[in-house]
């Protein structure tokens, strides 16, 4: 079992330089190897392959035209001429767009790292030609030497977010131990107003973008919109720009711009704290089974007055990060059909109600001999924990 692990780096003024460097020359590399087999299919209309591309590369690092290719590790400029590689088969498959150009302060700061380069010991790292640099671990990667004790190490990457540095990387265990698991079927019912409801779990889980906090930062980065949009304008005003000329911005843009982009990570980061503890708290019932509703995120998001809460409550995270959860767990995993009526249908006696509006969130059973009152939410949950049975 492959399991993705994010931990905190510390690094020193010295360290962090270091770091800086290595992303730069691994964009230079990117951009080096796309603007060489351009020209090289320009001259010559044939293309040449990414090996081919890293011996020319490696003559280049040895030469003395850039001496401070050799101020870090031989392996990440190799790395990026190897991700381009992989940019370009998925152009040829038609899974993405031509490579382009790496642009400084608007691409990702990273860097790659050989996996069998690493040393943990102490709440510390080892990285090539950087050192021991300090990290929050929480003793989820494996102490001693990599390349020693022969553990597997997936694609690791050094990244910066524009404020911190993090090292992101897989490791491949053995299958995790067994849990006794209940008989229990569970269903999920996702919404709006709350994340989710769950038919064994009596308190929903909030939505977290009506939290204080949230609701703060949203202002925040409201107020910071408007400041920059306005220097913009002023820009704009102080010098007659023709259609299509390049506006050179302040320093003060780029300082709002870069504090706007904290501000957004900021949110993404509470938002999918909060999925990973509510789907925590869903498999840790142990269930046998969940049932979650098979949602047309797409369409949802075609409705001009819900699309904007609906995108940041995370339907499609979530729900990716439940299934593999329960994967780990082997707990059952199943979509319901997407045309179930799990919130029409009565989890008591079975009755549809085909009247039922969205601003309706109590169900009343129109059944006169069952007459059920209930959320929902949490009649429709209970229909999806059944929706094996019914089906």
């Amino acid at each position: 079992m492959i399991k993705a692990i994010k931990v905190r780096l510390y690094p020193t003024k010295k360290q962090e330089e270091l770091m800086f460097k290595s992303a730069g020359v691994a964009r230079f590399s990117y951009n080096w190897g796309l603007y060489y087999l351009n020209n090289c299919y320009k001259d010559n209309k044939k293309s040449l392959s990414i090996g081919e591309l890293r011996k020319v590369f490696t003559k280049l690092r040895n030469s003395n035209e850039f001496p401070w290719l050799k101020e870090v590790s031989a392996e990440i400029p190799q790395q990026a001429l190897k991700d381009l590689g992989e940019a370009f088969s998925k152009f040829f498959n038609k899974e993405a767009d031509y490579p382009k150009f790496k642009k400084k302060g608007k691409c990702e700061v990273s860097f790659f790292h050989l996996n069998n380069k690493f040393k943990v010991e102490n709440k510390h790292i080892s990285l090539e030609k950087i050192g021991y640099v300090k990290m929050k671990d929480e003793d989820r990667l494996p102490v001693g030497n990599y390349k020693k004790d022969k553990i597997k190490v997936l694609n690791p990457r050094i990244k910066h977010n524009g404020k911190f540095w993090y090292l992101s990387l897989g490791l491949e265990f053995d299958d995790m131990e067994k849990q006794k698991l209940t008989n229990e079927s569970i269903g999920v019912d996702l919404g709006i107003k709350d994340l989710a409801i769950v038919s064994n779990i009596n308190k929903p889980f909030k939505n977290i973008n009506k939290s204080k906090e949230v609701k703060r930062l949203n202002k925040k980065l409201k107020r910071l919109q408007r400041k920059v949009s306005r220097k913009y304008d002023k820009l704009k005003s102080e010098k007659a720009f023709q259609k299509g000329e390049r506006l050179t911005k302040t320093q003060n843009i780029i300082k709002l711009e870069k504090e706007i982009k904290l501000v957004h990570k900021r949110i993404a980061d509470i938002r999918l704290n909060h999925i990973h503890q509510t789907t925590n708290a869903i498999v840790k019932t142990k269930p046998s089974r969940i049932v979650v509703e098979d949602l047309n995120v797409k369409g949802m998001m075609k409705n001009k007055h819900l699309s904007k809460a609906i995108g940041e409550q995370g339907f499609n995270k979530f729900l990716t990060i439940l299934k593999y959860k329960c994967e780990w767990r082997d707990i059952e995993f199943i979509k319901a059909d997407k045309f179930f009526p799990s919130s029409k249908m009565c989890s008591c006696c079975g009755t549809i109600k085909k009247d039922l509006k969205l601003k309706d969130r109590t169900y009343k059973c129109p059944n006169e001999k069952c007459n059920l009152v209930l959320d929902r939410d949490k009649n429709a949950s209970i229909n999806l924990a059944n929706y094996k049975l019914v089906v």
